[in-house]
């Protein structure tokens, strides 16, 4: 875990001290909602947790209509299942790193593609009765590593505002068992810097 971080903040170095030779590149703060579910063996998908996202953001234009953004988040993720006897919830929670390549059809508008690696810093199970009298809270092991890919778009003012929309199709299985994987809509608002 101790490398995973020296290497993402190397990395963040890097981009900050790249972006910062640019006029039209930025860096900024991104926050937002999460829809988060698992698919489970592809066939069908869990209900849906509600979370949110937060972190960080550098941007560098490659042309005027391409650029690159990196992003280091702390997201919520995980899943809800509820049935006659309660409600089973799963909170996953990540510092995910997202490598998005956007594309600008105009200054404003934009649409967006890429992987994202994760790593799981926290987990937690609990189910709860509809009674509340065999409430549990017991932790099951997930993968500490996810990875996948994202697509979205979104809209970017001329003042650094912007408003966007992104789906996370996991790739990596969060248990060893059913290949159940995570499945995530963000919902975000960033403000450069």
């Amino acid at each position: 875990m101790k490398t995973e971080f020296i290497t993402l903040t190397l990395l963040l170095g890097v981009l900050f001290t790249i972006n910062a030779q640019s006029d039209r590149n930025n860096t900024g703060l991104k926050l937002g909602y999460n829809l988060a579910a698992v698919s489970l063996d592809g066939e069908s998908e869990t209900g849906q947790r509600h979370a949110f996202h937060l972190g960080f953001y550098t941007e560098t234009f490659a042309s005027e209509d391409f650029s690159i953004q990196l992003e280091l988040l702390y997201s919520q993720q995980g899943y809800e299942i509820n049935d006659n006897g309660g409600t089973f919830t799963q909170k996953l929670d990540y510092i995910n790193l997202p490598i998005m390549l956007k594309l600008y059809p105009n200054t404003n508008f934009f649409f967006e593609a890429g992987p994202q690696i994760g790593l799981a810093v926290s987990h937690n199970e609990t189910f709860d009765d509809s009674f509340n009298l065999f409430d549990t809270s017991k932790e099951l092991n997930p993968s500490n590593f996810d990875w996948g890919v994202n697509f979205g778009g979104g809209f970017k003012t001329d003042s650094g505002v912007s408003l966007g929309v992104r789906y996370h199709l996991g790739l990596g299985d969060v248990y060893d068992e059913g290949k159940p994987k995570n499945r995530i809509w963000h919902f975000s608002i960033g403000f450069d810097f």
